[in-house]
């Protein structure tokens, strides 16, 4: 890192850093009330509307979102005649999972190999760190150059759509020139990447009905209708041979022409198992960013310690289909859900209900604000060159944004590098990548305010 005022001070405020990400870490922020306590989500809004206010922020409020969540919000003016420039993060998380698997408490902070352990220490409750060191930062060198907005949702990795329906309904509070999403990550550590699409997703709930209730499968096996099978084969149809997503209607035959992943740091990066292919066709680049892929989240059917010889009378299923740009998530809906009906076998009955959906999303990377951000990814990673590459995840606020605002600049960075490994166990975020995306976003703000 090039050693310059403002980079000595970020790396000053690092420990400050820590400590605020650990304080963050410990709360069970997860938006799903059936497993978590409200409470520890409320909890956490608090600790963010405190240090907004000890930030300066004004109008500071907790914003009851219509998916019964909060999100938190503060404005910080800047100079006169400035743009405005509005910072995203989310302080909820995904659950656990299976807390056995973690090296370490999941909700505890940790540092084992220069890197921070944690549930949400990367995505993404580090990215709210990393707007705040970047702001401290500019306070001590002449003040913020511009005015800010920040959020910081409550339920994104729920998918319930909350913010975006707040924001849709109070669409000046967000308004800004330029949107800094600090939920996307680098390409790799060290290599400074600005996400610019992101793939759509809907998920929905497919149930198959085919008997009154179970029977013996000795008695009735055979010819009774199994749900079970049902299911299994009409999810089946979702995957060609190689395993590529076949959904009648949806085109999955899209390519990607900017930055590449080699396949086998993508194994390496996926944690593939010896000797297990790959899915899908053309590049990894295509099918991650350019193309839909379908994915089933879980099943109810009957546990295998435990089951009974029945033929199972009902069983259900919970699908996502991501859906690159170009692609309406509402039209993907529509084919998936009439895919899933068209291919349940034996006239069984079958209901397919939506349970959540976000748009996909391109930037235009064209923008005064992309020339910014290059200019500061330079300085923070010496002798390296901002890359662009895509993203499989969805944001759904993204599309909601461009939607409401579209003169504004939209930028995605942050910490979720593949070494992160968010969603999964021992989720864990590079303090070199904080201090040096924390430097990249005081240099963009600065550099932009002067553009």
């Amino acid at each position: 890192m090039s050693p310059n005022p403002l980079a000595e001070t970020v790396a000053s405020l690092m420990p400050r850093a820590r400590t605020e990400l650990a304080e963050l870490v410990a709360f069970r922020s997860v938006a799903d009330f059936a497993q978590f306590p409200r409470s520890e989500s409320e909890a956490a809004a608090d600790w963010i509307v405190g240090a907004l206010r000890a930030e300066g922020f004004q109008d500071v409020a907790r914003l009851d979102t219509p998916d019964g969540t909060q999100s938190v919000y503060g404005y910080l003016p800047g100079p006169e005649g400035a743009p405005t420039v509005l910072l995203y993060a989310h302080y909820d998380v995904q659950p656990p999972l299976d807390e056995a698997a973690w090296d370490s408490p999941p909700f505890e902070l940790t540092e084992r190999e220069g890197r921070w352990y944690g549930r949400g220490s990367a995505d993404c409750k580090g990215g709210l760190v990393m707007h705040l060191v970047a702001l401290r930062a500019l306070k001590a060198h002449g003040g913020v150059p511009v005015h800010v907005k920040v959020i910081v949702e409550g339920s994104e990795e729920q998918g319930t759509g909350g913010l975006e329906r707040y924001a849709e309904q109070h669409a000046e509070l967000l308004r800004a020139d330029t949107i800094v999403i600090g939920d996307a990550g680098n390409f790799r550590v060290g290599l400074p990447t600005v996400t610019t699409t992101l793939r759509g997703m809907t998920m929905v709930r497919v149930e198959m009905e085919t008997l009154e209730g179970n029977l013996h499968s000795g008695q009735f096996g055979g010819a009774a209708p199994d749900a079970l099978a049902a299911l299994i084969r009409v999810l089946d149809s979702l995957r060609a041979e190689d395993g590529s997503t076949t959904v009648d209607g949806l085109s999955g035959d899209g390519v990607w022409d900017g930055l590449q992943y080699d396949p086998e740091a993508f194994r390496a990066d996926a944690h593939v198992l010896d000797g297990v292919e790959l899915i899908g066709s053309g590049t990894v680049a295509d099918r991650i960013w350019a193309r839909p892929a379908v994915t089933v989240l879980g099943i109810d059917c009957p546990p295998v310690v435990g089951a009974t010889p029945s033929v199972q009378s009902r069983a259900r299923a919970l699908v996502s289909l991501r859906v690159p740009p170009g692609v309406d998530a509402a039209e993907a809906t529509k084919f998936l859900t009439a895919h899933l009906t068209s291919r349940t076998p034996w006239g069984a009955r079958v209901r397919v209900e939506q349970t959540g959906e976000g748009q996909p999303f391109r930037a235009d990377t064209t923008s005064p604000a992309y020339t910014a951000m290059a200019g500061a990814m330079s300085t923070a990673y010496p002798g390296e060159r901002m890359q662009y590459a895509g993203q499989g995840g969805s944001i759904p606020l993204c599309g909601t944004l461009a939607a409401l605002y579209p003169a504004a600049e939209i930028l995605l960075i942050g910490l979720s590098e593949p070494e992160a490994r968010i969603h999964a166990a021992n989720e864990s975020v590079s303090p070199q990548e904080l201090e040096r995306l924390s430097l990249t976003e005081a240099l963009f703000l600065r550099a932009y305010a002067g553009s």
